[in-house]
């Protein structure tokens, strides 16, 4: 008698685990119509985000490429939806509930993502005409008023993942208009962005420019360092932007002056967020994060709440990669935020490594075997490329690299050094030999740096040396070498440095010229990375792949 209860209490157990599995996991097949997803709380639709549940292969241009196949979705347990206050008008600012989780975005053009036909038909002047993965992830989320973390290799298209989700509600392309969209009009700034470097704030200031036209340019206004700051704030009160974009030292400057109102704003996004949580620029994110969007008026006891200051805006955060102190500057800084990878948007909360995480993908200690294939699913590199190392002494580094130039024909290089006072030498040994460069670094002046950037771009500077300032930020897709001189001094500087070249699925080459005791150096960020690193030779004017 008692083996028969036991056997049934086992039995029941077994057919409770049995539903439970059933009830969170199911699977799309490309026969099927609207798929319903159920959960304890209710029944979730891909018709709610008005996308198509089939999954097809589209042919994308050059520069976008969705992947196929059809995923096994998993849809973890609903969470309470919330309701939180809304922005200046004084509406209830609701988050829309998370459709799918895992399940990437099947979309063959822009308009499919809910965006504006105006803002689709200026992408497709651009030549873009097919969303990438993370961009096909992306849009739809932000727009369903989520605080997200967008993660994936340098070069996927991430600034036009955040930017596209904010222009189809602010500025001329947004969907709705109310009598028109007057620049005269005195219109508060409803978005900022905010960027480590001088390059990337300029670079996202050209996207919005280039999507916004030439008579709208003055939406958007930049506020970085180096600049004259009185014009800034002279732009700021002439031209009235809705959209700033700058460096965190020029932003917390003028904020603290009166002249950068943002209490009303509705967006904030941290681009290269993981840069952005350096202790330099401490000082100045607390002051950003605490008068970003913080709805004037609240009560009193309300206003010096985290979560109301967080629920006043939405954050939206960068970057090709993601360590654990992102995930947890993202849980303080964002209300439930997502993490938004290529094909999948899972809560940010599914990861809680319980140690410090090494995000090239070789999580050092993590709670669950699900949480270590979430971080070794973390992409930081584009795919195209081939990496190499040679080796050379340290003053033959120089002539190695203008043979390498020369062995893969290289129309234009960007090489790394790790130290700002080798730069000048390094342009004086190659331009002796014949080979145009020119070097790049902070010191220089903001019109220095814009003159060389274009020179480089249009050809005339073959080889650009530069120091880690620049890994990130450089939007230069004609790139199609990068060769380290200096070895960086991590997975994620070479992931950010490589990323240089290979940009939006084009092909390109990452060289390391390192020296016989460094080799050990290589062979560990090959491993963190889990890619090949072959070694090679330039001999006769060839690349000659050799054994280790």
């Amino acid at each position: 008698m008692p083996v028969l209860v036991l056997s049934r209490a086992f039995l029941l157990i077994g057919d409770s685990l049995a539903l439970r599995k059933v009830s969170q996991f199911t699977r799309i097949a490309p026969s099927q119509g609207n798929v319903r997803f159920l959960s304890g709380s209710g029944s979730l639709t891909l018709a709610s985000l008005g996308l198509k549940s089939e999954v097809k292969t589209v042919s994308a241009n050059e520069k976008n490429k969705l992947q196929q196949g059809v995923p096994t979705i998993e849809v973890p347990k609903r969470r309470e939806q919330k309701r939180v206050s809304g922005r200046k008008t004084g509406l209830v600012r609701e988050k829309n509930p998370v459709d799918i989780t895992t399940a990437p975005f099947a979309a063959e053009s822009f308009l499919e993502l809910g965006l504006p036909p105006l803002l689709v038909e200026r992408l497709e002047n651009q030549g873009f005409t097919v969303p990438t993965d993370v961009q096909a992830a992306a849009v739809p989320t932000v727009l369903k008023n989520h605080d997200v973390v967008i993660q994936s290799y340098t070069g996927s298209g991430k600034t036009l993942a955040y930017l596209l989700p904010i222009l189809s509600r602010v500025g001329p392309l947004r969907r709705e208009t109310l009598n028109g969209y007057e620049t005269g009009n005195k219109i508060d700034i409803e978005a900022v962005i905010v960027a480590p470097s001088r390059e990337l704030g300029m670079q996202i200031v050209r996207e919005v420019e280039k999507l916004l036209g030439p008579a709208n340019k003055k939406l958007v206004q930049q506020l970085v360092g180096g600049a004259n700051r009185s014009r800034q704030e002279e732009a700021l009160r002439k031209n009235k932007p809705a959209i700033v974009v700058g460096t965190p030292g020029r932003i917390a400057e003028i904020s603290a002056a009166g002249k950068l109102p943002t209490h009303g704003c509705r967006y904030l996004v941290l681009d290269e967020v993981d840069q952005l949580l350096a202790f330099s620029f401490r000082e100045d994110m607390k002051r950003i994060l605490d008068h970003v969007g913080r709805k004037p008026g609240a009560r009193r006891g309300e206003s010096n709440s985290p979560l109301v200051k967080r629920a006043a805006r939405q954050t939206i955060m960068v970057s090709a990669t993601v360590p654990f102190s992102v995930i947890r500057a993202a849980r303080s800084w964002g209300c439930d935020p997502l993490l938004i990878q290529a094909n999948k948007v899972v809560p940010l909360e599914s990861l809680t490594p319980s140690g410090p995480v090494n995000i090239s993908g070789t999580p050092s200690t993590i709670s669950s075997s699900s949480n270590v294939q979430a971080m070794r699913d973390v992409k930081s590199l584009p795919p195209n490329l081939q990496h190499y190392y040679t080796i050379a002494r340290i003053q033959h580094k120089v002539d190695m690299l203008r043979r390498c130039v020369h062995a893969l024909d290289a129309k234009c290089v960007i090489a790394f050094m790790n130290h700002t006072k080798q730069l000048k030498d390094a342009v004086f040994k190659l331009e002796a030999r014949g080979m145009k460069a020119a070097e790049l670094h902070g010191d220089l002046s903001k019109l220095v740096r814009s003159t060389i950037l274009k020179k480089f771009r249009n050809g005339e500077i073959r080889v650009l040396l530069t120091n880690e300032l620049s890994a990130r930020g450089l939007d230069l897709p004609e790139c199609d070498l990068v060769v380290n001189l200096g070895l960086p001094t991590d997975s994620v500087h070479y992931a950010h440095r490589a990323g240089r070249t290979g940009r939006l699925g084009r092909k390109g080459t990452v060289v390391t010229i390192c020296e016989e005791p460094e080799v050990f150096v290589v062979k560990k960020l090959q491993k963190q990375l889990s890619l090949s690193i072959q070694a090679c030779e330039f001999s006769e004017g060839n690349l000659v792949i050799t054994e280790d």
